[in-house]
């Protein structure tokens, strides 16, 4: 599943993960921990929608 940010546009791809925010590949959305941040933009988690 991929998951964007609704108000900039970028992706979390769970297949890919966010090894920048040290999110492995394969972590899905849910897993994903609560206090995740868009890193272009800064919004949380509740600010992303399911592609």
């Amino acid at each position: 599943m991929k998951y964007v940010c609704d108000v900039c546009g970028w992706v979390y791809d769970e297949a890919e993960g966010y090894l920048e925010g040290g999110i492995l590949p394969g972590t899905k959305w849910e897993d994903v921990p609560e206090d995740f941040e868009c890193p272009l933009c800064s919004v949380g988690k509740d600010m992303f929608s399911e592609e």
